[in-house]
């Protein structure tokens, strides 16, 4: 039996729940739970703050089941190793990516906080397939997303190839990743990378498009997402 550790920047009671002053995060939590109560019902899940990480995976009580770290945040301690390390803290780099994109791709990136991007495409990676979501854009309400959004399909492809040469370059392990990015003046605007499905991808559970956090799921414990998974009906998370 599989044991999961979901870790978010955020207060966590001793009941394993998110506090209500972090209600996004609760959602992300939420969504992440009932994905791998979907896929894998036997599965144990546990939630923990940051704050109390180390404290969490030092606890032994005779056997332990292997674990599946799930980050939801990229504020990771130094001391945390687990299997994607690297990755987030390439994503955490944000300027070094951005740098990368430009030399190596030509294009533009955000500078500071200038031209944050309003746009997110999800990237399912896992070891059969890679699949690109619909895109997701910001809401009118303040940490609301919508999914699809209209985007010029003349830059679709120019995105893709964005996604594909840059997680190539980070040789990118199985997940759903998050390409933060803007349009402007007909151009990509390249912002940052997430390595997992951040608070944007809240919008596939409202949608009949793949819900990303099942998606997540089904990527880090390497099942075929094709073969498995069906479009989201909706879910009662939100």
């Amino acid at each position: 039996m599989e044991k999961v550790l979901i870790i978010v920047n955020a207060e966590v009671n001793e009941q394993g729940q998110v506090t209500a002053a972090s209600p996004v995060i609760s959602r992300m939590v939420q969504a992440l739970k009932q994905g791998i109560s979907n896929c894998s019902a036997e599965t144990i899940v546990e939630t923990t703050s940051v704050g109390a990480l180390w404290s969490k995976i030092h606890k032994s009580n005779g056997y332990q089941p292997p674990t599946i770290y799930c980050p939801l945040t990229i504020q990771l301690p130094e001391y945390f190793n687990f299997p994607a390390k690297t990755i987030y803290q390439a994503c955490r780099d944000v300027p070094a990516r951005r740098r990368w994109v430009e030399r190596n791709l030509g294009i533009k990136t955000s500078v500071g906080d200038s031209w944050l991007g309003h746009l997110w495409l999800p990237v399912i990676v896992n070891n059969r397939d890679i699949i690109y979501g619909e895109i997701i854009g910001e809401g009118e309400m303040p940490n609301s997303y919508e999914q699809p959004i209209e985007f010029p399909k003349k830059h679709r492809q120019s995105l893709h190839r964005l996604a594909s040469d840059l997680l190539d370059h980070l040789s990118a392990p199985p997940s759903v990743y998050l390409v933060q990015f803007s349009l402007y003046s007909g151009e990509i605007v390249f912002d940052r990378l997430w390595p997992f499905p951040a608070a944007p991808a809240l919008a596939s559970l409202r949608t009949r498009h793949l819900d990303l956090f099942s998606c997540h799921w089904l990527c880090l414990s390497n099942q075929p997402i094709l073969d498995k998974l069906i479009p989201n009906n909706t879910m009662p998370i939100l």
